[in-house]
């Protein structure tokens, strides 16, 4: 698509000017902005930033929540040929100051008080910041900062401007070329600071097209934008896609009203990552078990059905007469409400990516009727490089390369992907580009997998995380992390998991409770707790994490490559792993590294077959302040397995 972001803008606008282009919720009522209305907006926004002293090819910050104003924000810079850096709206200050000062930037706007006081601190370490535009005035009244106004001011003035000079906005929107830079976005810097990744209108705009060819997406569908706009899973989705294809992006309230927000839309194309999915059914989970005998009985019996049986349907495949009308009276009696209950009545395609998503969790899913699929890309790739096709998902892979992909293995097994979504550079960074794009335009994805007979990947770990487990009864095994955690993490009540055992004998865990999950758990056996760390503790819940370990164990040995990651010991930690305190990144990747590190204490005692090991942790509440949890925390051993080969 040899075009760019605004110039798609005045297309629409052109073509269908009171088609809907975004819905926003405030105070409870949905409003719609057309796509003639967006490009008046955004023609307003481009002046003022103009008439500021934005220059073309200059950085500018957006942060803030899915909001229609910041969508205009980006285009806006877009059309004077300056580019929008996303930031992701919960860093905390301190993850704000390097981005900023990497990219040299002197404009930013953003959405509320929070972000405002979120600059203004740090504004001594970046001393390049002249401009902060606000779009929710809430609290802001008294504040008299150099170069903060509210975005209503910079609109004023651009309207102004722009009735002056009809043609302006055109003019400028006719200079940009596709192949000129289209927006910046950081990594997560799970080691080290984070890394710009430059991307211009060609190569998001090709993955964009790619993924909505195949996927059949028209200007029909209705998608809801509720993740972060640094993430470029979500500035894909509903920004890329949306301009592509014309489709409808609605904007929740807030964070808090996301599952509302979701039932009221009813969404035809959803994208969410593994731990949204995770949430959703641990709510489904805890409510089941708070429904009467004769509900969850009729409940369990036809989830029976739907996991034999719907994924076949989903997949096209033959199925028996009876067990088709079985389905049809199950989807009357559970399938549907269930959906509707989630939100899915509509969906027709939704995805999760970012991390691998436990089978049992894709099942259930497509057992119901609903056409989840797997994709793989990251930030580098422009995201899309395989999906599933409708008739092909499957919990094992990540799908098929779509239209422009080319796909190798290294020798030490790596994936290596060619397409026209490649990043250009790491910005100021020419060693780190080098070191993933090869002279004749391959990119390293660090990436550990292969294509299977039926041309699908499959994606084991990160090439750096695939260990070998050294002495013991399984010296020189397999070691995937990734792969244990995410089977121990399709239990709802585990939230989190991080494995150890590269270099070592064996392999142990520590484990994050899902809160909600455990704790009702906890209420429905009349056992009281005082809060995380007493509920995390209990002799009673280690005995229910233990039966998950065990029967994560018993899978695994039936895996031939990695029978050896049984895990023989495990923990369950006094906190939950947060972004705040460095041990997750802002798309809740877990730092393995860091956390080994911080827990060495506990790592130590896993090892040393300790029975308890006491440790204080240190932590950041979201208001800055820090303190610290302590507890005397339990170590438990648990049941192996012998390989299934080995058996055999």
């Amino acid at each position: 698509m040899k075009t760019t972001f605004p110039q798609l803008l005045l297309q629409h606008a052109a073509e269908r000017p009171d088609a809907p282009a975004l819905r926003e919720k405030e105070y409870g009522i949905w409003q719609t902005h057309s796509w003639a209305a967006l490009a008046r907006l955004v023609e307003q926004v481009a002046a003022g930033l103009h008439q500021a002293g934005l220059g073309r090819g200059e950085h500018m910050v957006v942060i803030g929540a899915n909001r229609p104003r910041l969508y205009a924000t980006m285009l806006a810079v877009q059309s004077l040929g300056a580019i929008p850096v996303p930031l992701y709206q919960d860093a905390v200050a301190a993850e704000c100051v390097y981005p900023l000062n990497n990219a040299e930037v002197r404009f930013a706007v953003v959405e509320d008080q929070e972000q405002v006081d979120k600059l203004l601190e740090i504004r001594d370490r970046c001393p390049a910041i002249s401009h902060i535009y606000y779009d929710d005035p809430r609290g802001l009244r008294k504040y008299s900062e150099p170069g903060l106004a509210a975005f209503d001011t910079l609109i004023e003035a651009g309207s102004a401007f722009a009735s002056k000079n009809p043609q302006w906005f055109r003019n400028e929107v006719s200079k940009t070329q596709p192949q000129d830079v289209a927006a910046m976005f950081f990594t997560s810097g799970t080691t080290g600071n984070p890394k710009g990744v430059v991307h211009t209108h060609n190569t998001l705009l090709d993955r964009a097209t790619a993924g909505a060819e195949f996927d059949k997406l028209t200007s029909a569908e209705e998608v809801l934008a509720y993740l972060p706009l640094a993430w470029i899973g979500q500035n894909i989705f509903s920004y890329a896609q949306w301009l592509a294809c014309g489709y409808v992006v609605n904007c929740p309230e807030s964070a808090s009203t996301v599952n509302i927000d979701l039932k009221e839309i009813g969404p035809t194309y959803y994208f969410a990552p593994p731990r949204v999915f995770e949430g959703l059914l641990t709510s489904v989970t805890i409510r089941m078990e708070d429904a009467g005998n004769l509900k969850r009985k009729m409940f369990e019996s036809c989830m029976a059905l739907a996991r034999r049986v719907g994924p076949a349907l989903m997949n096209g495949e033959s199925v028996s007469a009876i067990d088709k009308l079985k389905y049809m009276v199950g989807d009357w009696l559970v399938y549907g409400p269930l959906r509707n209950n989630l939100g899915f009545s509509r969906v027709r395609v939704a995805y999760t990516a970012g991390e691998a998503i436990g089978p049992d969790l894709f099942t259930f899913y497509r057992s119901i009727g609903i056409n989840l699929k797997q994709l793989y890309g990251s930030t580098e790739t422009a995201v899309f490089v395989c999906l599933h096709p409708d008739d092909q998902a499957r919990a094992d892979t990540v799908g098929v390369p779509i239209r422009g992909v080319q796909i190798k293995v290294a020798d030490n097994g790596e994936i290596l992907v060619k397409s026209a979504g490649l990043l250009k550079e790491y910005y100021k960074n020419p060693a780190a580009t080098a070191e993933v794009l090869t002279p004749d335009g391959w990119y390293h994805t660090s990436d550990a997998g292969f294509l299977d007979a039926n041309g699908h990947l499959k994606i084991i770990d990160r090439v750096k995380d695939v260990g070998r487990l050294k002495g013991g009864a399984h010296d020189g095994a397999m070691f995937a992390p990734k792969y244990v955690e995410n089977k121990l993490k399709f239990f709802p009540h585990i939230k989190e998991v991080v494995a150890l055992g590269d270099g070592r004998d064996r392999v142990c865990v520590m484990i994050n409770i899902d809160f909600d999950a455990m704790g009702n758990w906890a209420e429905r056996r009349n056992l009281p707790y005082a809060g995380y760390t007493d509920l995390a503790q209990k002799p009673e819940v280690y005995e229910f994490i233990r039966e998950c370990v065990e029967k994560t164990n018993a899978d695994l040995a039936s895996d031939v490559l990695l029978a050896g990651s049984q895990i023989s010991r495990f923990l369950i930690l006094h906190k939950e792993l947060d972004a705040d305190d460095g041990e997750l990144t802002r798309t809740n990747k877990v730092r393995r590294g860091f956390i080994a590190d911080k827990y060495s204490v506990l790592v130590d005692a896993l090892y040393a077959n300790r029975t308890e090991q006491f440790i204080e942790t240190v932590v950041k509440f979201e208001d800055g302040r820090t303190g610290s949890v302590s507890a005397t925390l339990k170590l438990s051993d648990a049941k192996t397995f012998t390989p299934v080969k080995a058996a055999a």
